[in-house]
């Protein structure tokens, strides 16, 4: 596995980690449907998470966030629309995005951007 694939996987179970310990309940990671993946799914207060990580060692080239752009908005949209199927879902949902940044030093950062989108 290439190293920013590494990278980006260890960032998803810390994303995972960190919102498991906000109150989030997981449910699946990597949710794959066609050509779209959502990294991690959660239930929170009676809402259907579906969550995309970023992962960044700087902001040189753009924020995480900047990183989720129409076209793969479309393709979370559409795997989502699927799991909702799938699992007979009739509440809430929303589209998270999470930042994971890392500093010089090797500390990891969270940035939330919750409801970023539909």
């Amino acid at each position: 596995m290439a190293a920013h694939n590494e990278k980006g996987k260890l960032a998803e179970e810390q994303v995972k980690n960190w919102l498991i310990g906000k109150g989030y309940e997981f449910k699946v990671s990597n949710y794959r449907h066609g050509y779209a993946e959502i990294d991690l799914i959660f239930e929170y207060k009676g809402i259907l998470v579906f969550v995309e990580v970023k992962f960044r060692s700087g902001t040189g080239f753009g924020y995480a966030e900047e990183f989720v752009d129409y076209t793969k908005r479309k393709l979370l949209i559409k795997a989502a629309d699927h799991y909702i199927h799938e699992i007979d879902w009739h509440k809430d949902i929303r589209f998270d995005i999470v930042g994971v940044y890392q500093d010089k030093n090797g500390n990891i950062n969270f940035k939330h951007f919750e409801d970023a989108f539909y």
